[in-house]
């Protein structure tokens, strides 16, 4: 019985060790701090744009048929046509199956990240790159395909799969997954190099934070439930005494 319920409730976290998913989260999150400060403060010093100039010469020099429709592709599953009924679908599915918490996540990790895109590129209002392959609006830095790809891809394998040998599996292949997303960003023309690594670190950030941060809160709940199911019993044996 012990290890069915166990089984249970391992099915329905998020998480089974946030601290530890906090903790990659800071460690991101200083990686991206890093990167927002180089892009801010670019200068001969940092050469941020000098990296960026030769990886959009570089690209430009290495146009195949495949890779163009590929990439294509990938900005097609990267916007908001797909990505946002993919959200909704995903939202009330975990509302179907009544896992609050997971759709608590779920929900806050769309909302931060559609939060930081918009705050972070009308606060650099960084132009973008000449020539883009692909229609584009606003302005480049962060690159948004880069974000709301990086934390859906990692928050779906967190609120839809139980923590174990599996998921783990999947966690390589959302990383790979943004990983190879931003990439086609640069090879399109749409973003500079620094964008979309900003972008991916960003929403790689906000989806293990948030399901840190949701299981954190959820386990503070139980345990101060825990303890006011238990004082009463202590406070009436004490009066016996």
């Amino acid at each position: 019985m012990r290890a069915q319920a166990r089984a249970q409730v391992d099915r329905r976290s998020v998480l089974t060790n946030h601290r530890r998913a906090l903790a990659y989260a800071v460690g991101l999150l200083v990686a991206t701090v890093v990167v927002f400060l180089l892009v801010a403060f670019d200068s001969t010093l940092t050469s941020v744009q000098m990296v960026d100039d030769a990886v959009y010469r570089r690209a430009n020099e290495l146009r195949i048929g495949v890779a163009t429709v590929l990439a294509r592709l990938l900005n097609v599953l990267g916007g908001g046509w797909v990505l946002i009924p993919l959200r909704i679908a995903v939202a009330v599915w975990l509302a179907a199956r009544r896992r609050w918490r997971a759709l608590t996540a779920w929900l806050m990790i769309w909302f931060a990240s559609e939060v930081a895109i918009n705050l972070f590129k009308a606060w650099y209002e960084r132009p973008r790159p000449p020539g883009s392959l692909v229609a584009t609006r606003g302005f480049s830095f962060p690159s948004g395909h880069a974000v709301a790809t990086a934390a859906t891809a990692i928050g779906l394998v967190l609120v839809l799969l139980p923590p174990g040998h599996r998921r783990r599996h999947w966690e390589v292949y959302s990383v790979v997954f943004a990983f190879v997303m931003a990439l086609s960003r640069v090879y399109l023309n749409a973003h500079w190099l620094s964008d979309v690594v900003a972008g991916t670190l960003l929403g790689a950030t906000i989806a293990l934070a948030v399901a840190g941060l949701v299981t954190e809160v959820h386990d503070v709940v139980m345990k101060r439930r825990a303890r006011s199911n238990v004082s009463p019993i202590v406070t009436r044996s004490a009066v016996i005494r």
